[in-house]
C-alpha cells in the first residue's frame, strides 16, 4: 500500500510541484486506486502528471467532506476523465450547500450532478473500500473536549479513512472538523485494533488551547508513532505537538509505503 501527496498547502524545497491550501492524496492498494479529496482546483492533476500518476485509472474518489477546498477540483477531473466506471464514496450531507457568513465554501456540484459523473454510494456508515481501507462515515463524539460547539457550522458530513497497514491504524484525514480524536477512537472501535502507527492530514486547530492539550495527551495516551499534521493546522499548534510528541513535516510529493 502506497500513499502520495498530490496538494498540500506546503511544498519542498527544490521539488518542483504545486502547493495550494488544500488536501488531495492518492492511495494505491492491489487493484484499487483511490483519490482521498481532490483539493480546491485542478493542482493535484498537474502534479500528479509529474510525479508519473495516471488519474485516468482512478478505481476509487473518497471525499473526507463537502467543503470547496476538498472537493473544488473533482470537476477538472470529470472534464479530462471518464469517471462512469469510478466509485465516489462520500457521507449524504456531503453535497449539502455550506456558507462561512456569506461566502459559499461548499461544492462546486450537487449530489445530482456526482450521480451523473459516477458510481455515487452516500453512507453514514463506514464502508470497506478494499480490504485494508475503511470510510468511517459519520463520527461520533466521544472525547468532551472536541464536542461541537452550538452556533458553529458542525460538518457532520466530515469522516477520514482508517488503512489496516498490518503494524497498526495509519488514519488519513480531510480537517478534522468532527475531531481527530473522535475520529481515532472510531477507527480503532471499527477496526478492532488499539495501535496507530500513524495519522495524515488536517486537525482544524489554530490556537494554544485546553484543546491542544489534551489532543496531545490523547496521541501520547494512545502511543501514535508518526504524526503528520498538514493543511489546517497552524504553526505554533505543530511547534508545540512537535516539542511535546515530534511531527514530519508534509508537502506536496511526499510519499508513504506501508
Amino acid at each position: 500500500m502506497k500513499l502520495t501527496v498530490l496538494a498540500d498547502n506546503n511544498t519542498y524545497i527544490d521539488r518542483y510541484y504545486l502547493g495550494e491550501p488544500a488536501v488531495s492524496y492518492y492511495i494505491e492498494d492491489g487493484d484499487c486506486r483511490l483519490l482521498f479529496d481532490a483539493g480546491y482546483s485542478d493542482v493535484f492533476m498537474r502534479n500528479a502528471e509529474k510525479m508519473g500518476i495516471d488519474l485516468s485509472r482512478l478505481t476509487d474518489v473518497v471525499f473526507s467532506h463537502g467543503h470547496n477546498d476538498h472537493t473544488g477540483g473533482f470537476p477538472f477531473l470529470a472534464e479530462k476523465h471518464d469517471l462512469s466506471d469510478v466509485t465516489l464514496t462520500a457521507h449524504p450531507a456531503c453535497f449539502g450547500e455550506k456558507y462561512d457568513g456569506g461566502e459559499y465554501i461548499g461544492a462546486p456540484f450537487g449530489r445530482d450532478e456526482a450521480a451523473s459523473l459516477c458510481r455515487l454510494r452516500c453512507s453514514k456508515d463506514s464502508v470497506m473500500i478494499t480490504d485494508n481501507i475503511m470510510f468511517l462515515g459519520e463520527i461520533p463524539e466521544s472525547n468532551d473536549f472536541e464536542t461541537r460547539r452550538p452556533g458553529t457550522d458542525p460538518v457532520p458530513d466530515d469522516t477520514a479513512l482508517a488503512l489496516n497497514t498490518g503494524n497498526g491504524l495509519f488514519i488519513v484525514t480531510g480537517c478534522s472538523h468532527s475531531g481527530i480524536c473522535n475520529i481515532t477512537e472510531r477507527a480503532a472501535e471499527l477496526w478492532g485494533e488499539s495501535r496507530v502507527a500513524g495519522i495524515l492530514g488536517g486537525f482544524h486547530m489554530f490556537e494554544k488551547s485546553r484543546r491542544l492539550e489534551k489532543t496531545i495527551e490523547y496521541f501520547r495516551k494512545r502511543n501514535v508513532r508518526a504524526l503528520y499534521p498538514c493543511h489546517c493546522v497552524s504553526f505554533p499548534v505543530k511547534a508545540a505537538m512537535h516539542e511535546a510528541l515530534g511531527v514530519r513535516e508534509v508537502g506536496s510529493g511526499m510519499a508513504l509505503e506501508f
